[in-house]
């Protein structure tokens, strides 16, 4: 405990138990083990520390948080410190041995674009012989097994176990989506980043920040010196803002560090290009992901990997191999037209992901598309906007009401869809239930075609009214081709 109040300059009620020796960290009460440190944080509603007494039936042996929760402890030392989320981060890194100081940690944060990212990276180190780790929206991968992931970005104690858990089962290279959530709430306090990485900004979480300007700035906190290497993607208004003299730049539209040349696309989607780096370093690559946003990721992976060393050949092999999981996912079951799964949920990435399969359809685009409930309500419209202009029918849909009323969020949809001039904009149909409107998106295609099913991209399960129903995407449409078919 004495090391702990030193390491996060907090004050220690109980001078005498200084000798306190803490083996784990949690900020949730009925999650404590024997020994463990419980760390009560301040909440809008209801302060931790009202869980205290809980934490040290279940053996939390001390307690970190703030001087009001302080009075609400009784029986271990308390840690306390004026923002104890501000310090939770760096203290659980102490207790688990600093793991991230042993691994090599590849973070990157932006709007879209961080899962393909961090898998592009991952597939090329696993090319490369290292041994990885993977932490991220879609799942958590940790030598060799995959769990379920609740947060972007784990809470801070459950992050720095899970690096001392990799560690521990010899991995050498862990890639994590950074959130904003993540950088504001202190998640990833205490990490040191070998690289930080950034792709791009465009409106989403508005929910969460007052306003682009802070989005950006919260971002921008990976890139206050806790990375060692800063690589980012100069495409658009917010990237020149992050670079310094020793930032690694990348840009498919203008001048940087690392360009793309002789972009091409197949009927089926693949690219090639050329890679351009320093020195007249030239990387030709192969990718089955379609999209001119992709060749801006797949860019940004490969400046990452090459400021670390990885040779061409295994980021070549380990980009043609990637696989993501619900972006920009193909569904074949043998029919004659294309059918895409993407969790595209924000306007800019509905765009982008819209303009890819129309630069390769020959035929119509049919794209089913909800927004989620209790999130930023001003993107609603503009998500119904943006896809509204380029589908030729666009269905609109649930995808995770949660607690709000289904028919509200997709009248503002409507709203922005509808707004479309008439001759700029196709069809436009509402059917709510998620799984019909995939199989009615299903029924309307035919050759040439491409039915894009957007927003929940990886998602298992779909949450209405507090339950969470199980539900994939990527399985209603397979089974909704499969049906069309018989």
């Amino acid at each position: 405990m004495s090391e702990l109040a030193t390491t996060v300059d907090a004050h220690l009620t109980a001078p005498d138990r200084a000798h306190v020796q803490v083996g784990g960290v949690t900020l949730r009460a009925q999650h404590v083990r024997p020994g463990d440190l419980f760390a009560a944080l301040p909440g809008t509603r209801v302060h931790g520390a009202e869980f205290a007494d809980q934490a040290v039936e279940n053996g939390a042996v001390a307690v970190l948080t703030d001087a009001e929760g302080a009075a609400k402890v009784h029986g271990v030392p308390v840690l306390v410190h004026p923002d104890p989320r501000a310090v939770l981060g760096r203290l659980a890194s102490r207790v688990y041995g600093d793991p991230s100081t042993k691994l090599a940690v590849w973070g990157v944060t932006g709007t879209s674009g961080k899962t393909t990212t961090s898998y592009m990276i991952e597939s090329a180190l696993r090319a490369a012989g290292r041994a990885t780790g993977l932490i991220g929206t879609v799942e958590t991968r940790v030598a060799g097994s995959r769990l379920d992931s609740a947060l972007t970005t784990p809470e801070a104690p459950d992050l720095q176990a899970l690096l001392a858990v990799m560690l521990e089962c010899g991995t050498t290279d862990v890639t994590m989506e950074v959130s904003s959530h993540a950088l504001r709430l202190g998640r990833v306090g205490g990490v040191g980043f070998a690289v930080g990485a950034f792709t791009n900004l465009s409106q989403d979480h508005l929910d969460f920040h007052p306003d682009m300007e802070d989005y950006f700035r919260t971002k921008a906190e990976l890139f206050d010196g806790r990375a060692r290497t800063e690589v980012v993607c100069v495409d658009g208004e917010w990237g020149p803002r992050l670079v310094k003299d020793h930032t690694v730049t990348v840009a498919t539209t203008k001048p940087a560090d690392w360009t793309a040349t002789d972009v091409t696309v197949s009927a089926t989607g693949e690219q090639t290009f050329t890679a351009h780096g320093p020195d007249g370093v030239t990387i030709d690559v192969e990718l089955s992901l379609p999209g001119d946003f992709n060749v801006a990721n797949a860019l940004l992976a490969i400046a990452c990997l090459r400021t670390q060393g990885i040779e061409p050949d295994a980021i070549r092999e380990g980009l043609r191999n990637v696989q993501v999981p619900g972006r920009m996912q193909r569904v074949d079951e043998g029919q004659d037209y294309t059918a895409v799964v993407d969790y595209s949920h924000k306007p800019a990435a509905v765009a982008l992901a819209l303009d890819a399969v129309r630069a390769r359809a020959t035929g119509r685009v049919i794209t089913v598309l909800g927004c989620g409930g209790d999130r930023d309500t001003a993107k609603r419209p503009l998500m119904g906007e943006e896809a509204a202009r380029r589908s030729d029918v666009l269905v609109v849909t649930d995808d995770n009401p949660r607690s709000e009323d289904p028919a509200e969020i997709r009248a503002a949809m409507l709203r922005g869809a509808l707004a479309v001039p008439d001759d700029e904009r196709g069809e436009v149909v509402e059917i709510g239930d998620r799984r019909r409107a995939v199989e009615h998106a299903v029924s309307l295609a035919r050759t040439g075609d491409v039915v894009v099913v957007a927003g929940k991209g990886h998602e298992t399960g779909q949450e209405v009214a507090g339950v969470v129903h199980p539900f994939s995407d990527v399985d209603a449409l397979t089974e909704a081709i499969r049906g069309a078919l018989r």
